[in-house]
């Protein structure tokens, strides 16, 4: 019992730090600008940190994703 909540542990501190990692290599903060305004039409987008955002603009200009494919994250 002991092995297995250890290698659960091993998982999860892994995928945080995994997470972390991809966060840091897709947020770009400089290009967040929360007095821009974005259009809204629902035009999903998955940022490359597995978030799906309504659209490209507030992927980028209110989230600073630095990159995104067309369609809802899995």
């Amino acid at each position: 019992m002991k092995k297995l909540l250890f290698l659960i542990l091993i998982v999860v501190i892994s995928c945080s730090k995994d997470k972390e990692n991809n966060d840091e290599n897709c947020i770009d903060e400089s290009l967040i600008d929360n007095t821009s305004a974005c259009i809204e039409i629902y035009d999903p987008v998955c940022g490359c940190n597995g978030i799906t955002y309504p659209n490209s603009c507030y992927a980028i200009t209110f989230n600073g994703v630095k990159s995104f494919t067309k369609g809802a994250c899995d």
